[in-house]
């Protein structure tokens, strides 16, 4: 066999440039797929989770989209533009908490965020949140419209929140670091404080969930998060 393979390819160092190559392929191809089976059972995740929550959510819905809608007959969804994996640009949903004026009227109160010197804004008993909106806010309900940016695709059950666009504009190298996986409903920084957390903080836990992403560590999060949901702490 030998012999027929020295007649083939030549002397041995084309043999074992031949066998190289193959180890080459071999491993590449073997990461192809071990990094597609974790987007695919990842993916398959976010879409059973969210149907979950979704369908036994639905009169929840209805009793919310009232309550916003009697309150001041605005819009019971408020849509923005926020930026997603690899700076890719999508309209966020969620249910409208504040006032139907607010984006106007945070231009006016940018000096009373209890972020100080930060690229996001957080304040304490912000006064444009409605009465329902301090409700929804505080249980995170007014995020579960998201659940329809997850079945879309846009994001995921868990990842980097999602930042404004005008806020990515002020990022440093090393903030976008975030970006480089979908956004999602909760993260490490949500079970962690949500608004008590510091931008650079935010950024910090990010990455770390960036570099350190899995299944596991997702499901962790996920059993953080109902804790973090029901005691409220750091939701304005």
């Amino acid at each position: 066999m030998m012999e027929a393979l020295y007649r083939r390819y030549g002397d041995s160092r084309s043999i074992n440039s031949i066998g190289k190559r193959v180890r080459y392929f071999r491993k590449k191809y073997a990461w192809v797929f071990v990094v597609g089976a974790a987007k695919f059972f990842g993916r398959m995740l976010d879409i059973l989770i969210s149907l979950a929550v979704l369908i036994p959510a639905i009169p929840l819905f209805i009793m919310v989209a009232a309550a916003i809608k009697l309150t001041d007959g605005g819009p019971v969804l408020f849509s923005q533009t926020r930026v997603g994996k690899w700076g890719r640009e999508f309209q966020f949903i969620k249910f409208r908490s504040m006032v139907i004026n607010a984006e106007a009227l945070k231009d006016t109160m940018l000096g009373q965020s209890h972020h100080q010197d930060s690229i996001t804004f957080k304040m304490k008993k912000d006064p444009r949140i409605t009465w329902i909106g301090r409700i929804i806010r505080k249980s995170s309900i007014d995020e579960l419209p998201q659940i329809w940016n997850v079945l879309k695709g846009d994001m995921s059950i868990v990842g980097p929140r999602p930042p404004l666009p005008k806020e990515v504009a002020r990022y440093t190298l090393s903030d976008r670091r975030r970006l480089d996986v979908k956004p999602g409903l909760t993260c490490i920084w949500q079970v962690s404080g949500r608004g008590d957390i510091p931008f650079s903080q935010q950024v910090k836990l990010d990455a770390e969930y960036v570099e350190s992403q899995s299944l596991w560590v997702d499901l962790k999060i996920l059993l953080k998060t109902i804790p973090a949901v029901l005691f409220g702490r750091g939701a304005y």
